[in-house]
Protein backbone atom coordinates (compact mmCIF):
# COMPACT_ATOMS: atom_id res chain seq x y z
CA UNK A 1 0.00 0.00 0.00
CA UNK A 2 3.10 1.98 1.06
CA UNK A 3 4.82 1.68 -3.08
CA UNK A 4 1.33 2.54 -4.38
CA UNK A 5 0.38 5.84 -2.41
CA UNK A 6 4.05 6.94 -2.72
CA UNK A 7 4.62 5.45 -6.15
CA UNK A 8 1.90 8.37 -7.75
CA UNK A 9 3.68 11.22 -8.18
CA UNK A 10 6.40 8.74 -9.28
CA UNK A 11 4.17 7.14 -12.13
CA UNK A 12 3.14 10.78 -13.46
CA UNK A 13 6.69 11.56 -14.22
CA UNK A 14 7.22 8.27 -15.91
CA UNK A 15 3.78 8.61 -17.78
CA UNK A 16 4.87 12.32 -18.89
CA UNK A 17 8.65 11.79 -19.50
CA UNK A 18 8.16 8.12 -22.11
CA UNK A 19 5.84 10.86 -24.22
CA UNK A 20 9.36 12.01 -25.21
CA UNK A 21 9.94 9.08 -27.18
CA UNK A 22 8.71 7.60 -30.27
CA UNK A 23 5.35 6.98 -30.18
CA UNK A 24 5.64 3.30 -31.09
CA UNK A 25 8.65 2.67 -28.54
CA UNK A 26 7.08 4.32 -25.42
CA UNK A 27 5.42 1.11 -24.17
CA UNK A 28 8.77 -0.45 -24.91
CA UNK A 29 10.22 2.65 -22.81
CA UNK A 30 7.99 3.00 -20.20
CA UNK A 31 8.07 -1.34 -19.20
CA UNK A 32 11.98 -1.05 -19.37
CA UNK A 33 12.42 1.93 -17.31
CA UNK A 34 10.47 0.52 -14.64
CA UNK A 35 11.74 -2.88 -14.72
CA UNK A 36 15.50 -1.71 -14.40
CA UNK A 37 14.27 0.53 -11.58
CA UNK A 38 12.66 -2.16 -9.73
CA UNK A 39 16.29 -3.87 -10.07
CA UNK A 40 17.91 -1.13 -8.70
CA UNK A 41 15.67 0.08 -6.20
CA UNK A 42 16.17 -3.53 -4.57
CA UNK A 43 19.85 -3.22 -4.48
CA UNK A 44 19.31 -0.14 -3.25
CA UNK A 45 16.88 -1.59 -0.48
CA UNK A 46 20.28 -4.01 0.54
CA UNK A 47 22.50 -1.36 0.12
CA UNK A 48 20.45 1.01 2.95
CA UNK A 49 19.98 -2.02 5.11
CA UNK A 50 23.60 -2.52 5.31
CA UNK A 51 24.84 0.99 4.93
CA UNK A 52 21.84 3.37 6.63
CA UNK A 53 24.20 5.25 9.22
CA UNK A 54 26.63 6.58 6.01
CA UNK A 55 23.66 7.99 4.10
CA UNK A 56 22.55 9.78 7.44
CA UNK A 57 26.04 10.44 8.30
CA UNK A 58 26.86 14.73 7.24
CA UNK A 59 29.38 14.73 4.47
CA UNK A 60 29.25 19.30 4.16
CA UNK A 61 28.44 21.81 6.56
CA UNK A 62 27.30 25.06 5.70
CA UNK A 63 28.42 27.57 8.51
CA UNK A 64 27.14 30.91 7.39
CA UNK A 65 25.11 31.47 10.55
CA UNK A 66 21.64 33.63 10.16
CA UNK A 67 22.13 33.61 6.63
CA UNK A 68 22.19 29.67 5.54
CA UNK A 69 22.72 26.58 7.68
CA UNK A 70 22.95 23.50 7.01
CA UNK A 71 24.58 19.55 7.43
CA UNK A 72 24.19 18.13 4.01
CA UNK A 73 24.54 13.77 3.93
CA UNK A 74 23.63 11.54 0.68
CA UNK A 75 20.04 11.06 1.54
CA UNK A 76 19.24 15.17 1.55
CA UNK A 77 21.67 15.49 -1.52
CA UNK A 78 20.10 13.01 -3.36
CA UNK A 79 16.12 14.12 -2.74
CA UNK A 80 17.47 17.92 -2.79
CA UNK A 81 18.75 16.91 -6.50
CA UNK A 82 15.71 15.54 -7.54
CA UNK A 83 13.92 17.82 -6.71
CA UNK A 84 15.74 20.56 -8.85
CA UNK A 85 15.64 18.27 -11.63
CA UNK A 86 12.01 17.60 -11.25
CA UNK A 87 11.03 21.54 -10.86
CA UNK A 88 12.95 22.09 -13.92
CA UNK A 89 11.58 19.38 -16.14
CA UNK A 90 8.19 20.71 -14.93
CA UNK A 91 9.09 24.72 -15.79
CA UNK A 92 10.90 23.89 -19.16
CA UNK A 93 7.87 21.32 -20.17
CA UNK A 94 5.66 24.63 -19.60
CA UNK A 95 7.67 27.11 -21.27
CA UNK A 96 7.55 24.69 -24.00
CA UNK A 97 3.71 24.08 -24.57
CA UNK A 98 3.41 28.22 -24.32
CA UNK A 99 6.17 28.75 -27.26
CA UNK A 100 4.08 26.26 -28.95
CA UNK A 101 7.44 25.59 -31.24
CA UNK A 102 7.62 22.10 -33.20
CA UNK A 103 4.28 21.21 -31.55
CA UNK A 104 3.74 17.46 -32.03
CA UNK A 105 3.16 14.09 -30.47
CA UNK A 106 6.65 12.86 -29.69
CA UNK A 107 9.25 15.16 -28.70
CA UNK A 108 12.21 13.34 -30.55
CA UNK A 109 12.26 10.32 -32.71
CA UNK A 110 15.64 9.03 -32.59
CA UNK A 111 17.20 6.18 -30.90
CA UNK A 112 19.29 7.80 -28.14
CA UNK A 113 16.26 9.64 -26.65
CA UNK A 114 14.73 6.02 -26.27
CA UNK A 115 17.61 5.72 -24.52
CA UNK A 116 18.15 8.86 -22.40
CA UNK A 117 14.22 8.48 -21.26
CA UNK A 118 14.78 4.59 -20.26
CA UNK A 119 17.65 6.23 -17.90
CA UNK A 120 16.09 9.53 -16.85
CA UNK A 121 13.18 7.19 -15.65
CA UNK A 122 15.62 4.76 -13.96
CA UNK A 123 16.87 7.70 -12.25
CA UNK A 124 14.12 9.31 -10.98
CA UNK A 125 12.88 5.97 -9.80
CA UNK A 126 15.77 5.35 -7.74
CA UNK A 127 15.06 9.33 -6.49
CA UNK A 128 11.34 8.57 -5.56
CA UNK A 129 12.46 5.71 -3.95
CA UNK A 130 14.07 6.59 -1.02
CA UNK A 131 10.73 7.60 0.82
CA UNK A 132 8.97 3.74 0.53
CA UNK A 133 12.09 2.03 0.74
CA UNK A 134 12.41 3.83 4.45
CA UNK A 135 9.16 3.62 5.18
CA UNK A 136 9.12 -0.27 4.34
CA UNK A 137 12.07 -0.61 6.75
CA UNK A 138 10.06 1.11 9.55
CA UNK A 139 7.86 -1.51 8.99
CA UNK A 140 9.73 -4.78 9.16
CA UNK A 141 13.53 -6.24 8.91
CA UNK A 142 12.51 -8.98 6.58
CA UNK A 143 14.48 -8.22 3.57
CA UNK A 144 11.83 -10.38 1.17
CA UNK A 145 9.29 -8.74 2.57
CA UNK A 146 10.40 -5.51 1.49
CA UNK A 147 11.80 -6.96 -1.55
CA UNK A 148 8.19 -8.17 -2.58
CA UNK A 149 6.52 -5.54 -1.85
CA UNK A 150 8.76 -3.47 -4.45
CA UNK A 151 8.38 -6.19 -7.05
CA UNK A 152 4.45 -6.14 -6.77
CA UNK A 153 4.73 -2.29 -6.63
CA UNK A 154 6.72 -2.09 -9.78
CA UNK A 155 4.53 -4.88 -11.71
CA UNK A 156 1.42 -2.47 -10.54
CA UNK A 157 3.34 0.57 -11.62
CA UNK A 158 3.99 -0.74 -15.17
CA UNK A 159 -0.02 -1.67 -15.43
CA UNK A 160 -1.03 2.22 -14.38
CA UNK A 161 1.92 3.62 -16.63
CA UNK A 162 -0.38 2.33 -19.53
CA UNK A 163 -3.64 3.86 -18.44
CA UNK A 164 -1.96 7.21 -17.39
CA UNK A 165 -0.48 7.52 -20.50
CA UNK A 166 -3.69 6.29 -22.22
CA UNK A 167 -5.54 8.85 -20.61
CA UNK A 168 -2.87 11.72 -21.20
CA UNK A 169 -2.96 11.17 -24.59
CA UNK A 170 -6.57 11.18 -25.80
CA UNK A 171 -6.84 14.23 -23.44
CA UNK A 172 -3.66 16.36 -23.65
CA UNK A 173 -5.27 19.40 -22.07
CA UNK A 174 -4.49 17.26 -18.96
CA UNK A 175 -0.94 17.51 -19.72
CA UNK A 176 -0.50 20.86 -18.20
CA UNK A 177 -2.56 19.78 -15.11
CA UNK A 178 0.13 16.88 -14.55
CA UNK A 179 3.15 18.99 -15.13
CA UNK A 180 2.18 21.70 -12.16
CA UNK A 181 1.48 18.68 -10.00
CA UNK A 182 4.69 17.80 -10.97
CA UNK A 183 6.35 21.26 -10.08
CA UNK A 184 4.45 20.76 -6.81
CA UNK A 185 6.16 17.04 -6.31
CA UNK A 186 9.47 19.08 -7.03
CA UNK A 187 8.74 21.99 -4.34
CA UNK A 188 8.40 19.21 -2.12
CA UNK A 189 11.17 16.94 -2.53
CA UNK A 190 12.90 20.53 -2.02
CA UNK A 191 11.48 20.99 1.23
CA UNK A 192 12.33 17.21 2.27
CA UNK A 193 15.58 17.60 1.01
CA UNK A 194 15.97 20.59 3.18
CA UNK A 195 14.49 19.31 6.00
CA UNK A 196 16.96 16.39 6.08
CA UNK A 197 19.66 18.66 5.93
CA UNK A 198 18.69 20.68 8.79
CA UNK A 199 18.64 23.93 6.43
CA UNK A 200 17.89 27.01 7.69
CA UNK A 201 17.80 30.05 5.46
CA UNK A 202 17.56 33.71 7.44
CA UNK A 203 17.25 31.66 10.72
CA UNK A 204 14.07 30.25 8.97
CA UNK A 205 13.80 26.36 8.93
CA UNK A 206 12.93 24.30 6.23
CA UNK A 207 10.12 22.31 6.72
CA UNK A 208 8.90 19.19 4.83
CA UNK A 209 6.02 19.51 3.00
CA UNK A 210 3.69 16.79 4.47
CA UNK A 211 1.44 14.57 2.16
CA UNK A 212 -1.74 15.59 3.37
CA UNK A 213 -1.37 18.73 2.07
CA UNK A 214 0.73 17.44 -1.15
CA UNK A 215 -2.44 15.57 -1.45
CA UNK A 216 -4.88 18.53 -0.62
CA UNK A 217 -3.00 20.92 -3.07
CA UNK A 218 -3.71 17.98 -5.64
CA UNK A 219 -7.39 17.94 -5.34
CA UNK A 220 -7.66 21.28 -5.79
CA UNK A 221 -5.62 21.40 -8.73
CA UNK A 222 -7.78 18.72 -10.42
CA UNK A 223 -11.13 20.49 -9.12
CA UNK A 224 -10.14 23.95 -10.66
CA UNK A 225 -9.37 22.04 -13.81
CA UNK A 226 -12.67 19.99 -14.38
CA UNK A 227 -15.11 23.24 -13.32
CA UNK A 228 -12.77 25.31 -15.41
CA UNK A 229 -13.22 22.42 -18.29
CA UNK A 230 -17.42 22.45 -17.57
CA UNK A 231 -17.37 25.91 -17.59
CA UNK A 232 -15.57 26.59 -20.89
CA UNK A 233 -17.65 24.23 -22.41
CA UNK A 234 -20.59 26.07 -21.55
CA UNK A 235 -19.15 29.40 -22.80
CA UNK A 236 -18.72 27.79 -26.05
CA UNK A 237 -22.27 26.16 -26.16
CA UNK A 238 -23.72 29.73 -25.38
CA UNK A 239 -21.52 31.39 -28.02
CA UNK A 240 -22.88 28.46 -30.83
CA UNK A 241 -26.51 29.29 -29.71
CA UNK A 242 -25.78 33.03 -29.88
CA UNK A 243 -24.28 32.77 -33.44
CA UNK A 244 -26.80 30.75 -34.49
CA UNK A 245 -29.74 32.74 -33.36
CA UNK A 246 -28.12 36.07 -35.12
Amino acid sequence: MLQAVLGFDNLLYISLESKKAPLERQSFVRKTGISLAIIFRIVLLFVLVKLIGYFQEPILHIPFEGQLEGQFNIHSMIVLGGGVFILFTAMKEIWHMLSFKNFSLSDSTSESSVKKVVIMIVVMNVVFSFDSILSAMALTDVFWVMALAIIIGGVLMIWLAEKVTAFLTKNRMYEVLGLFILFIVGIMLLTEGGHLAHLKIFGEVIVPMSKTTFYFIISVLVLIDVVQGRYQKKIMKAQEKAAKDS
